[in-house]
């Protein structure tokens, strides 16, 4: 078994994003008996507020068998503009030390990065280079693209430039790069990655816990939903990229009708803009993330549910709430391009509409209401199967940890995987 050193700023207990993802791949490498130390911030997102208990310094921790370092990090509940720099940037110099620290003293097999963000990654490398370790960057969302593809920092040409002479560089220095979709891969290529150092693993659902399940009409009146209404429910980051205005834009389309209720339910820097767009509205309502254990319930709690994306952002990030989605399966209504990765991945499992067409979406909604479109259900199944924790984790696993794993030890890992399973 072999040692790694993860550098996320998004960390467990993080309920959403890359957070999530993140903490269970760490918790599993620990369960198949690898030693994990992390590198990370105070959980943060997506409301970009430290949340309680945690304070915004440095400390330590025990979680899922891993050591974690959290280092503090400027945030603030409005995120727009420069401080989409600012907050990743300062992550990046607080744990910049404790990453030359831990590297030093621990003596990796592997140190991971994880973008975002990818500021920290030069610290990365240095601290790999330092003791002989190997590089993974793991691509959760393409940030520079991103960043500016949704207008976080305008359309400045110098800073773009700089900014993609800046991602450049880093890309071309990491051993492997893994991400998450298709064509993100292409275009982490286009940068000039050698395709045979560039990996896809899609982001996992775990199985066992998210499956489909009646409706629980008690769970909706604890929630504030009606028992006999239509649900249409969007659950995760509200946040620009998520163009969550075309829900709100489509509710208003359909406000005559009482029988059809819009769920929100999450945290992020739009959530107060969305809120006073929505206020005259009776068919709109706002819920907190709910906890993880009761996620299974939760997502089937809805009729249908509801994925938003900003144009400009389609094929930069594909949705880490995807998974949970196919395996509550309930139907899904996308806002997608053909063409997209999105809209191909999902051909035959969802709606698909334009994004930002609240017209269409209404439309979309009614004749979900109505029964008027085909079962989807066993197509979700299908697609949330390809998706299974277990073999995303064996490629991950591969990827990350030295060469000479062998046969046995892989038995072995599947063995106390479904151990802890049961």
């Amino acid at each position: 078994m072999g040692k790694l050193l993860v550098s996320a700023m998004n960390h467990a207990p993080e309920l959403t994003g890359c957070g999530k993802y993140t903490g269970e791949l760490v918790a599993l490498m620990v369960r198949r008996g690898h030693e994990v130390e992390v590198v990370t911030a105070p959980p943060h997102y997506p409301g970009w507020t430290v949340k309680a208990p945690y304070r915004n310094r440095y400390s330590t921790e025990v979680l899922d068998g891993a050591r974690l370092y959290r280092c503090p990090v400027l945030v603030r509940a409005a995120m727009g503009g420069v401080w989409r720099l600012i907050a990743p940037m300062s992550f990046a110099l607080t744990s910049a030390p404790v990453t030359l620290w831990r590297a030093l003293s621990r003596r990796p097999d592997t140190v991971l990065s994880i973008e975002p963000t990818l500021f920290a990654a030069p610290f990365v490398l240095l601290s790999a280079w330092l003791t002989g370790a190997r590089t993974v960057l793991h691509v959760q969302d393409l940030e520079v693209d991103a960043a500016f593809a949704v207008g976080h920092l305008g359309g400045a040409g110098g800073l773009k430039r700089l900014a993609a002479a800046f991602e450049r560089f880093c890309l071309s220095r990491f051993d492997t790069i893994v991400t998450i979709s298709q064509r993100m891969a292409e275009k982490i290529a286009e940068k000039g990655i050698p395709e045979a150092r560039i990996a896809l693993v899609r982001n996992w659902v775990d199985l066992g816990h998210i499956r489909p399940s009646p409706t629980d009409l008690a769970y909706r009146e604890e929630l504030g939903l009606p028992r006999d209404a239509f649900v249409a429910l969007y659950s995760g980051n509200v946040g620009p990229k998520q163009g969550l205005d075309v829900v709100v834009e489509a509710a208003r389309l359909l406000a005559d009708r009482n029988d059809i209720v819009f769920a929100i339910a999450g945290e992020g820097p739009s959530l107060e803009g969305l809120r006073r767009q929505a206020a005259d509205l009776p068919n709109v309502r706002f819920l907190p993330f709910q906890p993880y254990a009761r996620l299974s319930q939760f997502l089937s709690v809805c009729d249908l549910h509801l994925l938003p994306q900003q144009a400009s952002a389609a094929d930069l990030v594909l949705p880490s709430k995807l998974g949970g989605m196919l395996a509550s399966g309930r139907p899904i209504l996308v806002t997608a391009e053909p063409g997209t990765e999105l809209a191909d991945f999902l051909a035959g499992a969802a709606t698909l509409v334009s994004p930002g067409d609240a017209g269409a979406m209404a439309d979309a909604v009614r004749r979900h209401q109505s029964g008027g479109l085909p079962d989807t259900s066993v197509r979700c199944g299908q697609l949330a199967a390809t998706l299974s924790e277990q073999s995303a984790m064996d490629k991950l696993e591969d990827l990350l940890m030295p060469a000479g794993t062998g046969d046995r030890q892989r038995d072995a890992r599947r063995e106390r995987d479904s151990a802890h399973s049961a």
